[in-house]
């Protein structure tokens, strides 16, 4: 094994898409008070942590399971016996005690305690966050393999990501979080939509029943484009709220995305959508920190 092999099994170019939802979170938040920077810095490491995690079990996961022997696109580890099942599955371990070590550490500097509450309700929280990064192909009864992976990801980029970063921030909860929350949340379901378009072919040979597999091609590109849709328009809700007109230095990025939507429209080979993963992740990430750094 060498260390470029773990590297790629880490997936790093899914790491800014992770952020972005903690930083849609930290900059909606610094409207009603000023941020700690150790919170922000621990739950963007707990983050990370949990995408990492994620990014090993879905690789041991399919790997088990044959769903990458004939994938294309980013090459899997496992899969490719560059890194052996008991290698990976020991690396998943290594990370969720990461995680909830992470998590814990984040849980104390947010309310240290005094009431046991919140404390409780995030570590829940936490502990299903681990749960759900583990359990999207690993286990008998993966969520990922009976098409509930885009109603999860919603929950854990948007939901939990964006309200519960929020609330870590500033203690409470304000209506215009629910539109960060949404944006985040559809633009991160839009990537693994077309992530399981490009999968189509070899996620159905594998029986890995994905939202594309179950309802097919044609219906996925169109369910794409509500989302990318859906996604502008609670960035525009964002835009009024704040009415920081530096904001308009999002439409450069949003741009990226409209050319997306045309991309899936009209693709040929699945494999075209790789690249676009990535412009989909980026522009995100572009997005919310524009309105970071107008905000903070």
């Amino acid at each position: 094994m060498k260390i470029k092999h773990w590297i790629k099994a880490f997936r790093l170019r899914t790491l800014p898409l992770s952020v972005s939802c903690i930083l849609m979170g930290f900059a909606l938040s610094s409207i009603e008070s000023t941020v700690d920077y150790t919170l922000l810095y621990l739950t963007i490491t707990t983050t990370v942590f949990l995408q990492i995690l994620s990014n090993l079990a879905n690789d041991y996961g399919d790997g088990v399971k044959g769903a990458d022997k004939s994938r294309k696109g980013e090459q899997r580890m496992v899969a490719s016996g560059l890194i052996s099942k008991n290698n990976m599955f020991s690396a998943v371990i290594i990370f969720s005690v990461l995680s909830l070590f992470s998590g814990l550490t984040l849980i104390y500097f947010s309310f240290e305690f005094s009431n046991l509450f919140y404390p409780s309700i995030f570590l829940i929280l936490g502990l299903f966050s681990i749960w759900g990064a583990i359990k999207y192909t690993m286990g008998k009864t993966p969520y990922g393999y009976i098409g509930f992976g885009d109603v999860f990801v919603f929950v854990f980029f948007g939901i939990l990501g964006v309200i519960g970063s929020y609330f870590l921030f500033c203690g409470q909860i304000n209506s215009i979080v629910f539109a960060g929350a949404f944006f985040c949340g559809c633009l991160s379901v839009s990537v693994l939509n077309m992530n399981n378009m490009r999968d189509y072919h070899s996620d159905k040979l594998a029986g890995k029943n994905t939202v594309v597999v179950n309802k097919g091609l044609s219906w996925a590109k169109y369910y794409h484009v509500s989302l990318i849709l859906s996604a502008i328009i609670a960035l525009s809700i964002i835009y009024i709220h704040i009415l920081n007109h530096w904001l308009l230095l999002a439409l450069i990025p949003v741009l990226v995305l409209l050319l997306n939507i045309i991309k899936v429209l009209t693709f040929k080979n699945n494999i075209e959508l790789d690249a676009e993963l990535k412009k989909i992740a980026l522009s995100t990430f572009v997005i919310t920190l524009i309105i970071t750094l107008c905000l903070v």
